[in-house]
């Protein structure tokens, strides 16, 4: 059994405890919050948790092999350095730090010591997402021309990061893993502020990666519905994948292709000006069985501490997802 503790119980937390308990190959010793209140919530749902104030003891608990931390950003840096420190394998939420620089300073400690250093990247362990992976991979829709995403919600609202360090990591790790954590040529950020002063709650952003290949990336607290979808364009097929649909992903058999007109000598494509033609085939949409991807996340974790599995969410993936969202990065931390 690995024993695990946790560091913070806020709003994901819950969730994240909830899957350490029932996962078969973990034991949860030990929550800490500062909080008297998640304290006690914990203590009523989970009486065999030893719950605490103190996050030194916690990490310097020798029985404790890993540690989830959930706590506000820009505590993340501190809490994974020392839990590494420590010899605990650790589980970030994302994102895993506040700055390259942070993350690559993660990543160098967990090498040194043989350890896991993992970010919750959640929607990475989702079966939708990882379906529309392999339709990438296998090549079935053709070289990548575009993407773009939606994640957009009215509220929930914070005071402690923008809404694209807030929501915006979901989708740009899903692009990153959708072209296998390629390093963009370009990053253009534009947001605004419109709730509270300093903190956007709008914003859109656009990548350039090499072979021509964009992305846009549309995040906001401020819309009146809630969209979680993302479209890639391919030469030959594109793919919605909408993650509130029933059916989470719809391959579209379209596009335009090229004509090959006959010349006057006898040959094609000799024209100066060339004809093109629509294609529109079959519209499949496939089932996908659905997993939990937090439970996915959490035994993912628990076999790369065992030396089962390669981290699919480790330090350098997490780099990439930092670099891009550093793009005039907004996080502040908030004194009490």
């Amino acid at each position: 059994m690995i024993c695990v503790a946790q560091i913070g119980c806020g709003y994901w937390g819950p969730n994240l405890l909830r899957n350490l308990v029932a996962n078969s190959q973990c034991r949860v010793k030990s929550l800490c919050d500062l909080a008297a209140e998640r304290r006690k919530y914990v203590s009523g749902l989970y009486p065999a948790i030893d719950v605490t104030d103190d996050c030194q003891s916690v990490l310097a608990d020798p029985e404790i092999d890993a540690v989830v931390i959930a706590t506000p950003v820009f505590t993340h840096y501190d809490l994974a350095m020392r839990a590494l420190g420590q010899g605990k394998h650790i589980l970030v939420e994302k994102p895993m730090a506040g700055t390259v620089e942070e993350v690559e300073h993660i990543r160098d400690l967990a090498r040194e010591k043989g350890l896991i250093a993992m970010v919750g990247h959640t929607f990475l362990y989702n079966p939708a997402v990882r379906f529309l992976k392999k339709l990438v991979s296998s090549g079935q829709l053709g070289n990548i021309r575009y993407i773009y995403s939606q994640r957009l919600n009215l509220g929930r609202i914070r005071s402690d990061v923008d809404v694209l360090w807030n929501l915006g990591p979901h989708d740009i790790s899903i692009i990153q893993y959708l072209l296998d954590d390629v390093s963009p040529l370009a990053v253009q950020r534009q947001g605004m502020d419109y709730i509270q002063k300093g903190i956007e709650d709008t914003v859109f952003l656009n990548i350039l990666y090499p072979g021509k290949v964009m992305a846009h990336v549309h995040v906001s607290w401020l819309d009146p519905q809630k969209v979680r979808r993302m479209t890639v364009v391919g030469e030959k097929k594109m793919v919605v994948y909408d993650d509130m649909a029933e059916n989470k992903i719809a391959i579209f058999d379209k596009g335009i292709d090229r004509m090959a007109v006959l010349g006057e000598n006898m040959d094609y494509d000799t024209h100066a000006f060339p004809t093109f033609t629509h294609r529109s085939g079959d519209l499949i949409m496939p089932r996908v069985n659905f997993q939990e991807p937090l439970k996915v996340e959490i035994q993912h974790f628990m076999d790369c501490i065992r030396g089962d599995a390669a981290c699919l969410t480790d330090a350098n993936h997490a780099l990439g997802v930092v670099n891009i969202l550093n793009t005039n990065t907004h996080i502040r931390k908030m004194i009490p």
